[in-house]
């Protein structure tokens, strides 16, 4: 079962004035409030971390997309900003045709080095 990157956060309500407009689209007990989840904060893994995973490389090709590198190498397409994060690489807007994309494995480990 895969483990949200936000299971460790609780939603926080946004209020903010610049938001105003969205109000309209997520009403709260007909209160003006947006519930959502705080940034989440990760540190990369450190080299000594990273030398211990198993490293898979793909070429990145017309059709790939992180969240089906997830669901093949991790069994889950919900662990798609795991290899976009690795990669510092935020979207897939970011890659270019013939770019090596590295999914760090075992799962658990990277997981758990990321404090989740």
């Amino acid at each position: 079962m895969a483990t949200s990157r936000y299971s460790k956060l609780l939603p926080v309500n946004n209020v903010d004035e610049g938001y105003k407009k969205l109000y309209l689209y997520s009403r709260v007990n007909n209160n003006n409030i947006i519930r959502q989840y705080p940034t989440l904060n990760l540190k990369y893994p450190t080299s000594e971390q990273i030398q211990s995973y198993t490293i898979q490389t793909e070429t990145w090709s017309l059709g790939d997309r992180f969240y089906k590198l997830a669901n093949q190498y991790y069994g889950d397409s919900q662990y798609w900003w795991l290899i976009a994060f690795f990669n510092k690489t935020p979207t897939e807007q970011h890659l270019q045709l013939g770019d090596v994309v590295q999914i760090p494995l075992p799962l658990n480990v990277v997981l758990s080095d990321l404090g989740l």
